[in-house]
């Protein structure tokens, strides 16, 4: 990628465009594409995905995910503020992205339509980016597009993101249809309605769940209409449950180069190993996500301890 590449979307002031650019530069490794370490789950899934069967015990440490973030090539780290608060200091060096939005997974669509509203003004994200002194390239945000609940999260993330380009961050929303509205949250037209509101907010990338075919099997080539409804946002996938290194490699390979994706965006299948494996793992990812490698070539990372 080069300088000349790489436009600030017009709600950028002139005079944070290369802030903008040098955040958006750090986190796609100069590449146009993004691996975002998730570890937003301690409230979206509570200590589900921290402890139990097959998970490592570090995981039960919130340190474990920064940890992993520093040692590992990650484009960005997304969590909370409450959380980069408390180990910001102790792992300065990561790039961060501040999750404005979290609900845990308690209360069921049967009960009530999702809903995830801010938790930050963005005036105390930019008093925290200033006091604490660390690098943080963005926010991210939630929708659930589907949801009875849906206009006030859609005004909500489209003013917080016109606030975070103002300041030159970039912005990830996260884009999940859902609700008693929604029957089949994975269908490949709904995913790409999906990835088109969050392109219609203004958002730098949308992070999505992988679409499924009707006889519910993922296939790459089902991601071809979200990232043209995307149009410059550029479309990332959830790493979904933990799997195989090789079994997430292909998946990845194939989403990029069948479907057009521009990274992704993985949480479970990195941080519920123990550090060596994940450090290796996100190794192999972002060989195959940024540096354009083959799964096969990337599992040298995985495969020279394992």
């Amino acid at each position: 990628m080069d300088q000349a590449s790489v436009k600030a979307p017009l709600d950028v002031p002139a005079d944070r465009r290369n802030t903008w650019t040098e955040n958006y530069r750090l986190m796609t490794r100069n590449t146009g594409r993004l691996f975002l370490m998730a570890g937003d789950q301690k409230v979206e899934h509570l200590n589900d995905d921290f402890h139990g069967h097959g998970i490592d015990p570090e995981d039960g440490s919130p340190e474990h995910l920064f940890r992993i973030a520093a040692a590992s090539p990650v484009g960005c780290f997304a969590t909370q503020l409450g959380l980069i608060a408390r180990y910001g200091a102790n792992y300065p060096d990561i790039p961060y992205l501040v999750k404005l939005n979290s609900k845990s997974h308690l209360v069921k669509t049967a009960q009530r339509d999702p809903v995830s509203r801010q938790w930050q003004t963005m005036d105390q994200v930019a008093g925290f980016v200033q006091s604490s002194g660390l690098r943080i390239v963005g926010v991210g945000y939630t929708i659930y597009p589907g949801s009875e609940f849906e206009p006030e999260m859609l005004t909500e993330a489209s003013r917080l993101i016109n606030d975070a380009h103002r300041m030159g961050m970039v912005v990830v929303i996260w884009a999940y249809p859902r609700g008693k509205a929604v029957t089949r949250e994975q269908d490949p037209h709904l995913v790409a309605g999906a990835a088109g509101v969050a392109a219609c907010l203004g958002a730098d990338f949308v992070k999505v769940n992988p679409p499924l075919s009707p006889e519910g099997n993922p296939d790459g080539h089902l991601l071809a209409e979200a990232v043209k409804a995307a149009g410059r946002t550029g479309v990332v996938c959830a790493g979904g449950h933990e799997t195989t290194p090789d079994a997430f490699l292909s998946r990845l390979h194939e989403q990029i180069h069948e479907g057009g994706t521009v990274g992704c965006a993985t949480g479970r299948n990195v941080h519920q190993r123990s550090l060596e494996e994940a450090i290796s793992l996100c190794k192999a990812i972002h060989a195959v996500a940024i540096a354009n490698e083959t799964p096969r070539e990337a599992l040298r990372f995985f495969q020279k301890k394992h």
